[in-house]
C-alpha cells in the first residue's frame, strides 16, 4: 500500500493505491486541488494528478472510489479540469463520495427547490466554490457511477476491503451548506488573518496557550461540511480531516468510544485545513494516538499551515513528526529558537509506503 500527497499548491489532493484480499489493485482519490494539480493554464503544464490517473489508466486499473470531501476550490477544481479535459476518465471512475446541493436538499427533504443552471467560470480562485460545486454535479448527473448516496457522521462503509468510518459532516452542517446554494455567497472561505505567524517561536505559543486560552473554532460553512473519515486498510488505521471543524469530529469520536482516556492509535493524522490553527484543538488530538501529522499546502494566500497549530502539538507529544508536501514549506516555518529548544522533525514526504 503506497498514500501519496500531490502537490496541489494551498489544496489537498491525496492517492491511495493498495491491493485488496483478492489481489485486485484498488485505488482511491480524495480531492483534487487547485486548477494546477491536473493542468495549470497559466504555464500549460500538467500536475501531479494528471500524471498519478495516466499511470492508473496505463496498468488497466480504476478509480475505485472518487471523493470530493467539499465544495472549496482548493479541493475541487483539480477534478473540474480532468473532467474537462480527459474525454475517457468516465470509463475508469467505479464509485463517486459527494454531498452535492441536489442530493442534500432531496435527501433533507428540503421544500425550496435549489435552482441550479450551468455555470462557466475562470481558472478556480480560493474565493467561492458554489459555483464549482454546480458543475462537478451537473457533470456526475449524467454517469451512473455517482449513486447519490449522502455521506454523513455516523456512518460505516466497507468498500473493497477497505472501512470508512465517517465523523464528517452532521446533518445541522449540510443544512447550512444549503444556505451557500441559495444565496452563492462570496464570503472569504478561511478563517484567520492572512499571511502566516512562523515568526514567532513554539515556545511563545505553548506558554500562551494555558488553562485561560480561548480556542476560536473556524466558522466557514463550506469547510464545515466536510466529508472526514477513519480508514482502516490492512489492519492500518488513517484519519483523513480535510477541512472540518473540530468540536463536531470529536463529538462523532467520543460516540466509537475515542477520546482522551481511550485514545485511538492510528498511523497518520492528516490535519484539517492545512493546519489551520481554528480547525484543530486540543481535545480531537487526544483522541488519538500517533506521532505522525500531514499538512498538504503551499503556503500560499492564507500562510497555513499556522505555527501555533504546531506548537500544539509539540506540546502534547514532543516526538511529533510533521510531514509536508511542499519542502519549502518544511524549510521555513521553524525558526532557530524552535530548532534549538525543541526536538523538530519536520519531513519532505511526497508518498509513504506501507
Amino acid at each position: 500500500m503506497i498514500v501519496k500527497f500531490l502537490q496541489a499548491q494551498n489544496g489537498d489532493s491525496t492517492l491511495i493505491c493498495y491491493t485488496d484480499d483478492n489481489g485486485i489493485k484498488r485505488n482511491i482519490i480524495i480531492d483534487a486541488g487547485m486548477d494546477a494539480t491536473y493542468f495549470n493554464p497559466a504555464t500549460n503544464t500538467f500536475g501531479e494528478l494528471k500524471t498519478e490517473i495516466d499511470g492508473i489508466k496505463g496498468r488497466n486499473e480504476n478509480i475505485d472510489l472518487l471523493i470530493l470531501t467539499h465544495i472549496d476550490n482548493d479541493h475541487i477544481c483539480g477534478f473540474l479540469n480532468l473532467f474537462q479535459m480527459d474525454a475517457e476518465i468516465t470509463n475508469f471512475i467505479k464509485k463517486v463520495w459527494f454531498n452535492s446541493g441536489k442530493l442534500i436538499a432531496e435527501k433533507l427533504k428540503e421544500e425550496e427547490n435549489i435552482a441550479l443552471a450551468m455555470v462557466m467560470h475562470n481558472p478556480c480562485t480560493v474565493s467561492t466554490g458554489v459555483s464549482e460545486g454546480i458543475d462537478f454535479e451537473d457533470f456526475l448527473l449524467k454517469f451512473k457511477f455517482w449513486e447519490r448516496e449522502l455521506i454523513i457522521s455516523g456512518q460505516e462503509h466497507q468498500l473493497y476491503d477497505a472501512k470508512f468510518e465517517i465523523l464528517g459532516p452532521t446533518i445541522p452542517q449540510l443544512r447550512k451548506l444549503l444556505k451557500e446554494y441559495h444565496d452563492k455567497t462570496q464570503d472569504d472561505v478561511y478563517t484567520g488573518t492572512r499571511g502566516n505567524d512562523w515568526e514567532t517561536d513554539v515556545t511563545t505559543f505553548i506558554e500562551e496557550e494555558g488553562p485561560k486560552y480561548r480556542f476560536s473554532q473556524d466558522n466557514s460553512v463550506k469547510n464545515g461540511s466536510s466529508i472526514s473519515f477513519i480508514l482502516t486498510i490492512q489492519g492500518k488505521k488513517f484519519v483523513f480531516l480535510s477541512d472540518s471543524h473540530p468540536k463536531p469530529v470529536t463529538m462523532a469520536l467520543a460516540k466509537l468510544g475515542h477520546n482522551a482516556e481511550t485514545p485511538l492509535p492510528v498511523e497518520f493524522i492528516k490535519l484539517s485545513h492545512h493546519g489551520s490553527k481554528a480547525n484543530t484543538d486540543s481535545k480531537i488530538l487526544s483522541a488519538f494516538t500517533t506521532d505522525h501529522y500531514m499538512i498538504s499546502t503551499d503556503s500560499t494566500g492564507h500562510g497555513h499551515p499556522h505555527k501555533r497549530t504546531l506548537s500544539r502539538i509539540i506540546a502534547r507529544n514532543p516526538n511529533a513528526i510533521f510531514h509536508f508536501n511542499y519542502d519549502e514549506v518544511r524549510n521555513r516555518i521553524f525558526n532557530y529558537s524552535d530548532r534549538e529548544n525543541y526536538n523538530i522533525r519536520a519531513r519532505f514526504t511526497p508518498f509513504i509506503n506501507y
